[in-house]
């Protein structure tokens, strides 16, 4: 959350819309922050965190044994079922020792405070646990919205941490300071996607996908545009069965083949080490306190609600005696109840006959299941309404503490917690479910108890290929809409003239709009049938089946700025979204307006226009000046140089540039800023007309400008070695060679050999460039590599 807004609305809370997640059709999903933060005296954190850091030691025993001698399973302190049994243990890694000796490097517990004050552990989160990005975000917006009261309560920071976690990560591996650690990610489709890219921005880390990586010698590399760079440590955020296709899910497209046996060689270090899942099961949480003995010889200091496995027949007796007081939860990921898998259901929300229902289902099939204490959660003062007036109430609240590794077998606790309060009608927090956040504040004893360390990461400068690719054609559509929005509005300026427009110039839009799918193939010639080309073009602006007008370039521009998301600005992205929401809704209305369909529809596309104009120069003034930076503005003058020399082309092959009407129109499409420099009226001639759209130094959209900025991205892009000019920009022809006297010469039969000779180097020049530098830098094949010691 690189700016978070604070929006006060009545009911004061903070909409984090910057960091909120978004699908492709961009509806947004804010997460709210509550005002309020929940305040721990240093007395009660001091439990916490001593309760916290005690059972990561037992769990991060617990993984060193049940992935080495299985000493706890053979002594009957763990049953296999849970272990063995769970989907979540991979049998795989059996026998491998992670990098640097730790399994867990984040862990995350659920606690809930009690009526008599205590707080009490109700789950536990070791496989990509949610929360770190997000609770860092809740932290940087309400420390803004109360600097006073921040800075007076003494509250202890929590950059310590997450730089702790960060250089622990790469002390532990064999580069050190220098290792490239990279956080993965599921992608922008993921609902924590938002929080991922936030967290990655803040850490300094590289953000990933599977498809960003690949195995070769059993090391992991990350594809950029400057070849593969090693990968020293995963940050992972992708559930472990997903990791590696070749292993584990062989339906996956989110993970690495070959990763597996990237960490048995031990080349990469994993937070956290594949194979914690089973750690998720409410069923273990009656067994560690006995773990806690036999591996640290201490009994546990946080203690859990008293838990029951009814895959033990006493268990399942006493489970079935007092289920009426209980809470149902399941003992795998997968169990009869589909997918809702892991919802509680508290015993006290059934009728009579449904709570029968359970307790015959748990009588069948006892192993499935995991019965737990029912805990009244305390409550948290929330702001509501009531009566349509805002107010205090009350809502119940739970907190998850994260513990961190800050070295090979030692851990810290963030100081402060993601703080989770239930919507009114449900008993436990579920940020998935609509619950609200809320800031936790752990207070010190004074000014010199606070860590005043500051992340000051900066971030690695690399760009992926998947991301380059995708920027590179952000470029392309959002050129590419810009033309086609001058194309639409122009046509139905010449269509609706004072006077009849002459027929070249209805023969050129019409080839033109046909050639850009502005209307469907079949549809009647511009110049033959006016009326209906002008209804065909107005029914197509929003982009239908048939058509790649306006409206599909919009959405192509919209996909491809989603899945860099991460690199857009908050402004820059919802201005993509509403210009695409906006156009296609006003561009449908404008199609049953009769007589006025074509007035409307050129004032939607002057709206569009403007929307268009301020997201260029976002991409222009907003975005990292890097490789990445340089291939969206490539795109953007490759679409400009095709579109505008084909332009020309189509403009003397009909003739209507020797036209009044046809000059004014061409001078139009070239962007209204050149028509400021159109030649008098006596410079109809072409000579006048070539000096400005293709010669000119000073007009931007010149095709000697474009070809020269092009030329620049290009070399600046991939420069051949000192002294030597890159291969592609070799490819761009060379405005110096080109020569008004020559471009006006004609043949006998009238016809500007040269000038049609040099349009079509240029849109040859663009077709071959697009493919070289998708070979090049987007081409996602590589010689294939054997994968052995599996």
């Amino acid at each position: 959350m690189a700016n978070p807004q604070h929006q006060n609305h009545g009911n004061d809370i903070v909409k984090i819309d910057d960091e909120a997640g978004a699908d492709a059709s961009g509806a947004q999903h804010p997460w709210s922050l509550e005002l309020f933060p929940l305040i721990i005296s240093p007395q009660s954190w001091q439990q916490i965190e001593l309760g916290v850091l005690q059972r990561v030691r037992v769990l991060e025993g617990v993984m060193a044994d049940v992935y080495g001698p299985q000493k706890l399973l053979a002594g009957g302190l763990l049953p296999p079922a849970l272990v063995q049994g769970h989907p979540g243990y991979l049998r795989a890694l059996h026998g491998v020792e992670p990098v640097g000796g730790t399994h867990l490097h984040i862990a995350a517990f659920d606690l809930a405070r009690g009526p008599d004050g205590n707080w009490w552990m109700i789950a536990q989160h070791t496989q990509a646990p949610s929360g770190l990005g997000q609770l860092l975000a809740n932290r940087a917006s309400l420390s803004r919205q109360f600097p006073q009261a921040f800075e007076a309560m003494h509250v202890q920071q929590l950059a310590a941490g997450y730089r702790a976690l960060v250089q622990g990560m790469q002390r532990t591996t064999v580069a050190g300071a220098r290792a490239h650690i990279a956080l993965l990610t599921p992608g922008p489709y993921n609902e924590s996607y938002p929080e991922h890219a936030y967290l990655a921005r803040q850490l300094g880390l590289s953000l990933v996908e599977g498809s960003d990586l690949t195995v070769r010698d059993q090391r992991l590399y990350l594809r950029t545009l400057n070849g593969l760079e090693q990968v020293h440590g995963l940050l992972t955020y992708l559930d472990d069965e997903f990791l590696d296709p070749l292993e584990l899910r062989a339906d996956s497209r989110l993970g690495v083949p070959g990763l597996l046996q990237t960490i048995r060689a031990g080349h990469v270090l994993m937070a956290n080490a594949p194979g914690s899942a089973f750690f998720e099961s409410p069923a273990l949480l009656g067994f560690l306190p006995a773990l806690s003995q036999h591996l640290l010889g201490e009994e546990l200091a946080l203690p859990a609600l008293a838990t029951w496995w009814c895959g033990e027949p006493a268990a399942l007796a006493h489970a079935l005696s007092r289920l009426d007081e209980k809470v149902i939860k399941p003992a795998y990921p997968a169990s009869s109840w589909g997918p809702a898998s892991f919802a509680a259901v508290p015993a006290r929300s059934l009728t009579r006959s449904a709570l029968g229902e359970w307790a015959a289902r748990i009588g069948r099939d006892g192993d499935a299941y995991t019965v737990q204490d029912d805990l009244p959660l305390s409550q948290l003062p929330t702001c509501g309404r009531e009566h349509g007036s805002p107010t205090i109430v009350p809502r119940s609240a739970t907190l998850r503490v994260f513990a961190i590794s800050d070295g090979p077998q030692s851990w810290r606790v963030l100081p402060g917690g993601l703080t989770r309060i239930t919507t009114a009608n449900e008993d436990w927090a579920s940020l998935q479910h609509g619950a609200r956040s809320a800031d936790t504040w752990v207070l010190t004893h004074g000014p010199g108890d606070v860590d005043r360390t500051t992340l000051q990461a900066q971030p690695k400068s690399i760009v992926t290929r998947r991301a380059a690719e995708n920027l590179y054609w952000l470029g392309r559509y959002t050129e590419r809409c810009e033309n086609t929005i001058r194309l639409a509005r122009l046509t139905l300026e010449c269509l609706h003239g004072e006077v009849p427009p002459p027929a070249p110039l209805l023969t050129w839009l019409g080839d033109l709009d046909a050639r850009n799918a502005l209307v469907p193939p079949g549809a009647p010639a511009a110049n033959l049938a006016p009326c209906e080309f002008e209804r065909a073009l107005v029914e197509g602006l929003g982009g239908g089946a048939a058509t790649a007008s306006v409206g599909f370039c919009l959405r192509a521009v919209q996909l491809a700025a989603f899945a860099v998301r991460e690199r857009l600005s908050q402004a820059h992205w919802n201005m993509i979204v509403q210009a695409s929401q906006e156009f296609v809704q006003r561009s449908a209305e404008a199609i049953p307006a009769g007589d006025h369909a074509a007035s409307d529809a050129m004032r939607v596309l002057d709206s569009a226009s403007t929307q268009l104009a301020a997201i260029a120069s976002a991409q222009n003034d907003h975005t990292e000046r890097d490789d990445g930076w340089r291939l969206l503005g490539i795109g953007r003058y490759l679409e400009r140089l095709g579109f505008l020399a084909a332009s020309l082309v189509h403009g003397f092959e009909t003739g209507s540039v020797r036209d009044a009407g046809g000059l004014k129109a061409m001078l139009a499409l070239f962007d209204s800023a050149a028509s400021l420099h159109a030649p008098p009226p006596n410079g109809r001639e072409v000579a006048a007309l070539l000096d400005l759209l293709v010669l000119d130094r000073e007009n931007p959209r010149s095709l000697r400008r474009i070809a020269q900025a092009l030329a620049q991205c290009l070399d600046e892009l991939a420069s051949g070695g000192p002294g030597k000019a890159s291969p592609l920009v070799l490819q761009v022809p060379d405005p110096d060679h080109w020569d008004l006297a020559q471009l006006c010469t004609v043949n006998a039969a009238g016809h500007h050999d040269r000038l049609m000779d040099l349009l079509q180097q240029c849109m040859s020049a663009v077709r071959a460039l697009s493919d070289k530098i998708g070979a090049l830098h987007f081409a996602h094949t590589s010689v294939p590599q054997s994968i052995g010691g599996a």
